[in-house]
């Protein structure tokens, strides 16, 4: 056997299915926003969904609620809690715009950036939010961050509004301080996916007792 022969056997299967997610999007599919004297790096809509449908022709996003009409219900702050799921597997994204003020272009940003905060569970462009953060606290990277002081408090009362569930854990994060949100979903985010899966687990429970 020739070594050029060799080589193409021993060559490691590409990536694919939620592998896929993992792999760097190349330059060309990287976009650039300045913000605060500094250009952040993130990956766009259309360039994250070509991703996904590699990954997942069978793909899909659906609102953590909806309203009486049937469409995605957002919080009081405008933001957006949705359920991304890849390859049978389903994570939790949330997504916000409070710089879009135009009718129907904010509800497509925050569907962009819920998507992107989903995609980042899967671990889709994660080298580029560990390098900073699209709604990143005084545009600091995130891995500049310090831990917010309190910080440590907050997430004991965030680990224990889990265990009465989903609506519990979300009203936990939205009266916390924006720095304290930030820290949890782009540094801390061990703590953030354990409450979450907590949460989850506690919505399923059985009801004991008599109604």
């Amino acid at each position: 056997m020739t070594k050029k022969k060799e080589e193409e056997v021993a060559a490691p299967p590409a990536p694919s299915g939620l592998g896929l997610l993992r792999v760097p999007f190349p330059e060309h599919q990287i976009s650039q926003l300045p913000r605060g004297g500094i250009t952040l790096s993130y990956v766009g809509h259309a360039a994250l969904t070509d991703r996904l449908l590699d990954s997942d022709p069978a793909w899909n996003w659906e609102p953590m609620a909806v309203t009486a009409d049937g469409l995605p219900k957002c919080d009081e702050t405008g933001g957006l809690w949705i359920k991304l799921t890849v390859c049978g597997v389903t994570r939790l994204g949330y997504g916000h715009a409070p710089d879009k003020r135009s009718p129907g272009d904010r509800e497509k940003e925050v569907i962009g950036d819920a998507l992107r905060n989903a995609a980042m569970r899967f671990g889709a462009a994660l080298d580029l939010w560990h390098k900073g953060d699209l709604h990143a606290v005084a545009d600091a990277p995130a891995e500049a961050l310090d831990k917010p002081e309190g910080y440590d408090d907050f997430v004991d009362v965030f680990n224990d509004a889990a265990q009465d569930g989903l609506e519990s854990l979300r009203a936990a994060y939205k009266a916390a301080p924006e720095d304290y949100r930030h820290y949890l979903t782009t540094v801390d985010t061990s703590n953030y996916d354990a409450a979450k899966a907590a949460a989850t687990k506690a919505d399923a429970a059985p009801v004991s007792g008599v109604f």
